[in-house]
């Protein structure tokens, strides 16, 4: 067992990613508690699909920030070293050749933070995962 030095909660693996104290209620507190370094970026990631989905309700899900019209649209979150969009196995299977150079898997994409994100490709996912989600 580990026991984080912060919170003191114990968990089974070493290092286990977690958060200390209470979970973030909304995407702006959750945006707010990352590192200072990729907040700028889980920013721009968060407006652009705002505008992408401008009718979609935003809820935290699985401790992420997520997008939801009857259903999860999509969610995205920080991670160590990538933001990981998750959009579903069919999404990363059409969009697969613009994907090129990013990994994925499953229904998975990771966008490192050492590259620039390419935001018009991530609005591009999230208006065909609500069409895909509302059967528009």
């Amino acid at each position: 067992m580990w026991a984080c030095p912060k919170c003191g909660r114990s968990f089974k693996n070493r290092n286990q990613s977690h958060y200390c104290g209470k979970k973030p209620a909304t995407i702006g507190e959750y945006i707010s508690a990352q590192p200072r370094d990729i907040q700028p970026l889980l920013r721009a990631v968060y407006h652009m699909i705002q505008a992408a989905l401008p009718d979609a309700e935003e809820r935290m899900s699985w401790g992420m920030p997520t997008f939801w019209k009857g259903r999860n649209i999509l969610h995205f979150a920080a991670n160590k070293y990538h933001l990981g969009l998750y959009v579903g196995a069919e999404a990363v299977e059409v969009f697969g050749e613009r994907l090129m150079g990013f990994e994925t898997n499953k229904g998975t994409i990771r966008f490192p933070y050492a590259d620039p994100a390419p935001l018009e490709l991530i609005a591009g996912i999230a208006v065909w995962c609500r069409q895909a989600a509302c059967g528009q």
